[in-house]
């Protein structure tokens, strides 16, 4: 007997985040809302493998910064061993640093923690549908993206084993901008910037942004003001 038209199963999901408050707010959260249901949580990556792998979820709503596995790795293990399920990130963060490892790994939606409850679910409808389940902000990060330039070749031919990213931020550092205008400059947190500014003296053997500004102009990425 097929069911009437119009008429779908719920949507059965597991909520994964490594905040017990914040998870069971989830949780409750959804167990109101028509559409969805909840069949069990995760305290983390790991735990959030092994529930799909017992209870075969339409979805996972993952968090990113959890410990043992990170939402990033566990997308992408979910993905991989486990394509059935859909993974819809869920999280507070949403910089170039957090949103596009996550897509990289297989997430069809991403969704900051200021969500509303309809605004989840039509996420989960979109992706289990074989749409993307973006927020708006996230969506005009994504097309900003898209209509950068693409990078110089000074920043393309990174010294000393330096990312890309990180020669980004050296060249910024170069041209006198501060943690904070770094961090606006390039849409991520000034926290990421503070680390890729330490990976970045760590490889180069700099102590100071007097010394960073020095060999941004004797690599030859940053020309020295004229006098």
């Amino acid at each position: 007997m097929t069911e009437p038209e119009g008429e779908r199963k719920p949507a059965r999901v597991v909520v994964a985040d490594d905040q017990t408050v914040v998870r069971e707010g989830i949780v409750m959260l959804l167990g109101l809302l028509p559409g969805v249901e909840v069949v069990g949580s995760a305290g983390d990556g790991e735990e959030a493998v092994r529930l799909v792998g017992e209870l075969a979820p339409d979805v996972v709503l993952m968090d990113l910064r959890m410990p043992r596995c990170d939402g990033v790795e566990a997308t992408r293990r979910i993905r991989a061993e486990y394509p059935g399920t859909q993974v819809v990130v869920l999280t507070t963060y949403a910089d170039d640093e957090s949103l596009f490892p996550a897509l990289r790994a297989g997430a069809r939606g991403y969704l900051t923690k200021d969500a509303g409850g309809d605004e989840i679910v039509r996420a989960v409808e979109s992706v289990l549908s074989g749409e993307a389940g973006l927020s708006p902000s996230v969506q005009r990060r994504l097309l900003e993206r898209l209509s950068e330039p693409e990078p110089t070749p000074a920043a393309a031919e990174a010294p000393d084993g330096l990312t890309a990213r990180e020669t980004e931020v050296l060249v910024l550092i170069g041209e006198g901008l501060s943690n904070q205008e770094i961090a606006r400059a390039l849409h991520v947190s000034t926290a990421t910037v503070k680390t890729h500014i330490n990976n970045l003296f760590a490889k180069t053997g700099l102590k100071d942004r007097a010394q960073a500004v020095r060999y941004a102009y004797a690599k030859g990425l940053v020309r020295p003001p004229a006098e």
